[in-house]
């Protein structure tokens, strides 16, 4: 096989973990759920889906997993460029799509002016931070968030720094270095759990290094129970995955006991049912809805919160009744799955398509 041959087959997506895929979409619809929850029922405790904030631990948990199952046994075969550039490729598209829906329903949100406040110049800057996923909590209208435009962000800008620190050094650990970054992640997700009660934090300016505690965990833990084959075989399938990760997010939000229950989930539970769904048997009557759940996880995590945002002005100003708030959410919920299909099925795959093949090309 040639060198043209080789370079090519280190673009090719290895085959996927089915179930694994699915249980992302489902964490990415409870993280809906619970965006909108949070602004209908303020308080926590009275939140059916109070815990929800925590799918983000099970999406870094899951990509510390998936990377080290892609890239482990051909990083080296390739350039630290070329897998940032892979990374960029799968990633950035649905970011920059993120901003500019974020800076559409932040010019014509029809319950707030914020541009007269901002104007041209704040608001393009804001803009471009959001783009380039730099952080910058410049709004105290929306509680000093790391990107103003579209709130998830944080979590990408974390993902990035854990894919770059894998490119740099991780993907070369051994396993011994990793079950000691795994043990001291967990330490210091113990100690801000402990010091703000909870595990909510890094979306803001205010916490915005508990989204480094929380992501240098839950990515070497992934990356550990692929490396110690924790693969648990099992009959429980995507539906008995999904029910066992939504007691995740149900269990009942008790401030007092947060900063205990909380970190058992994400230390404990989180890696386990990565290991569960790695070795979980698909039905194929369950293949058309676990797939599709997988492939509208990331751009519907990536396109909703602007959307919250005109939700949040929309109760200020209105101030409706919880009765039609739900009737609300519900349609809303809908209408931005169906919106994420379309804009993954007509926007970014296309211009990943595209953007594979000019790299391609250059190798």
């Amino acid at each position: 096989m040639n060198t043209t041959q080789n370079n090519t087959d280190l673009l090719k997506t290895k085959q996927h973990f089915e179930i694994l895929d699915g249980l992302r979409g489902v964490a990415a619809i409870v993280v809906v759920i619970f965006h909108f929850m949070e602004i209908a029922i303020t308080d926590y405790s009275e939140n059916f889906v109070g815990h929800g904030y925590l799918a983000v631990d099970f999406f870094f948990c899951l990509s510390g997993f998936v990377i080290a199952y892609a890239y482990d046994n051909r990083i080296t075969q390739m350039t630290t460029w070329q897998f940032i550039k892979l990374r960029l490729i799968r990633l950035q598209p649905l970011v920059i799509i993120g901003s500019i829906l974020g800076l559409l329903t932040f010019l014509f949100d029809p319950f707030s002016n914020l541009y007269a406040i901002y104007g041209f110049g704040k608001t393009a800057l804001i803009f471009l931070y959001s783009v380039f996923l730099i952080p910058y909590p410049a709004m105290a209208e929306r509680y000093t968030n790391l990107f103003s435009l579209n709130a998830p962000a944080w979590s990408l800008f974390w993902e990035y720094i854990a894919n770059i620190f894998y490119a740099l050094v991780l993907f070369k650990a051994s396993r011994k270095i990793v079950i000691i970054l795994t043990f001291i992640g967990a330490i210091i997700l113990c100690y801000v759990a402990f010091h703000s009660t909870n595990v909510s934090g890094g979306w803001g300016g205010q916490n915005f290094w508990d989204g480094g505690a929380r992501v240098l965990f839950s990515f070497v833990a992934g990356m550990l129970v692929y490396r110690s084959n924790w693969i648990i075989k099992n009959k429980l399938g995507f539906l008995g995955l999904s029910v066992l990760l939504l007691f995740a997010f149900l269990t009942p939000y008790r401030d007092q006991y947060n900063w205990i229950v909380e970190p058992i989930i994400v230390i404990f539970y989180f890696p386990l049912l990565v290991s569960l769904g790695a070795g979980s048997i698909l039905k194929p009557s369950h293949t058309k809805i676990t797939k599709l759940s997988g492939e509208i996880s990331y751009p519907l995590y990536m396109t909703h919160y602007p959307f919250v945002w005109i939700f949040l002005t929309y109760v200020l100003v209105v101030k409706p009744p919880l009765s039609l708030l739900a009737i609300v959410i519900s349609i809303s919920v809908i209408s931005l799955i169906i919106l994420a299909y379309l804009i993954m099925k007509f926007i970014d795959i296309p211009i990943r398509e595209y953007l594979k093949s000019k790299l391609r090309k250059a190798v």
